[in-house]
């Protein structure tokens, strides 16, 4: 007498074919992963893209200067951030007064080589902004007054900068600061 086991023959044939082949929830599983993973990406690139920096902030991350036209003596301004940068071209006096300035009297000791590039020692490249409260000192274009020695002077509290704008007497806790630039060209910088 044969007898019957309880299960339908239907039921015998599902598990051979879970075995060998992808069963048909592990299709759907796979799907609605993969759409919500398209769907994240998609709602993330223009939430990305957005936190991105404009063109206009682009263009004024880095701003270049032709600096041939700078006659020894001479210094120029320029606008860099929306902050104002000086490059002076040092002249041989300037340059052996900055270097025979002793480290030990400077109250942000740097030497006139630390701060240029080389090659370049005569070109200076700063910031225009004091660093006590950020007032502009003068000393860049000609007539202006330089202080007492020879370099910028701010009008505001009296800070006053050597030939390597160095802080030398007033409140300003530090040199003026010199910005990440490069020469492109021998006559050409690259400042940021």
């Amino acid at each position: 007498m044969a007898t019957s086991t309880g299960t339908p023959q239907g039921n015998a044939v599902a598990p051979e074919a879970g075995e060998n082949g992808v069963r048909r929830r592990d299709f759907i599983n796979i799907a609605a992963v993969s759409a919500a993973g398209v769907g994240g990406v998609a709602t993330l690139i223009p939430l990305v893209s957005q936190m991105a920096p404009s063109k206009d902030v682009l263009a004024e991350s880095t701003t270049e200067l032709d600096i041939s036209s700078i006659e020894p003596g001479q210094a120029i301004k320029a606008v860099f951030r929306k902050q104002p940068v000086f490059v002076r071209n040092l002249t041989q006096k300037e340059i052996d007064e900055a270097n025979a300035v002793p480290l030990s009297i400077l109250r942000d000791p740097q030497t006139l080589a630390e701060r240029t590039k080389e090659g370049h020692h005569n070109l200076l490249v700063t910031m225009g902004v004091c660093t006590h409260l950020g007032c502009v000192p003068l000393g860049a274009a000609e007539g202006e007054n330089k202080g007492e020695y020879g370099g910028y002077f701010c009008p505001c509290h009296g800070s006053s900068y050597d030939t390597a704008a160095r802080i030398r007497k007033g409140p300003a806790p530090s040199n003026l600061v010199v910005p990440d630039y490069q020469f492109t060209t021998d006559t050409t910088i690259l400042i940021g």
